[in-house]
């Protein structure tokens, strides 16, 4: 009985945090799926957000309103990369597939970039910016209720983006850019301006992923590039362009994580992600909800 407990408990926290990984791939998905870019940079997008809930809380502002303050930050600055950086690479390109490799260096670039001018301002070390770390029992061991707080704020905006993309007039203009640029253009939609909204709405979002993963472990300078990696496979498993599919894909890549770490050795974590990915590749390569 102990040991069913046990493998429920390490369930339940996958889930939890499943979601916020969820949360992180949407962002990634538009990128990809909208814009063209596969964007390297997206995991300092979320280190960012972690390191400026932690420098806003050191002035007193609660973590839970951070993303009040830097949201709008980290969508500006995906908007702006958009409009400046990906608009004057795809400008000068002979074809697509050219501005998609293009990009891709470019965003390496930006990575650099950003990881070092970080590390000039905050350093290497490790920020302890926990926030919300009361226990509550359950089936024999204690959930913190930043765990809980974090995957109520990702499903709550995941639903959000999922309704804004399928109900309102810029989603629906976001998904005729995102199918048929040309024909969205002669519709008269401002394809230039779409892109550069996208890309702006995967920043935000991986801001406030940033702020939830702030809360429960501490942030550093270097936790950007691992954050991609994990959205990168969680947009594969799930399917781009699939909001529920990169909820559903992020439970999965959480619950298989604490399973692994739980049950055998954390270090193995990577190694059983690139696994799932390599099996997937195989039998679904669009993923779990992805359109063939």
């Amino acid at each position: 009985m102990a040991e069913a407990e046990r493998l429920l408990g390490l369930i339940t926290i996958g889930i939890l945090a499943g979601g916020v990984y969820g949360l992180l791939a949407v962002g990634l998905s538009l990128q990809i799926g909208v814009c063209r870019v596969l964007n390297i940079t997206h995991g300092e997008f979320l280190m960012l957000g972690g390191i400026l809930t932690f420098t806003f809380s050191q002035l007193g502002i609660n973590p839970l309103l951070a993303p009040v303050i830097v949201g709008p930050i980290l969508f500006g600055l995906g908007f702006l990369l958009q409009a400046t950086l990906f608009r004057g690479v795809k400008a000068r390109v002979p074809s697509p597939s050219a501005f998609e490799g293009n990009a891709l260096l470019a965003a390496f670039g930006v990575m650099y970039v950003i990881q070092y001018l970080a590390r000039i301002r905050f350093g290497t070390q490790s920020l302890p910016s926990q926030y919300l770390t009361q226990p509550v029992p359950y089936v024999g061991i204690n959930l913190a209720v930043n765990l809980i707080v974090g995957f109520a704020i990702a499903a709550a905006l995941g639903i959000a983006v999922y309704l804004f993309l399928t109900r309102s007039r810029v989603g629906k203009a976001i998904r005729a850019t995102a199918e048929d640029p040309p024909t969205a253009e002669l519709m008269g939609v401002n394809t230039n301006t779409i892109l550069a909204v996208c890309f702006g709405l995967g920043g935000l979002l991986a801001a406030v992923a940033g702020t939830l993963v702030s809360m429960r472990t501490p942030v550093s300078t270097a936790m950007g590039f691992n954050n991609t990696v994990i959205a990168l496979i969680v947009v594969t498993l799930g399917g781009l362009g699939s909001v529920p599919g990169s909820f559903i894909a992020g439970i999965i890549i959480g619950i298989v994580s604490m399973l692994v770490a739980g049950l055998w050795e954390s270090v193995l974590i990577v190694p059983v992600y690139y696994a799932m990915l390599m099996v997937l590749l195989l039998v679904r390569p669009t993923g779990i909800l992805g359109k063939k």
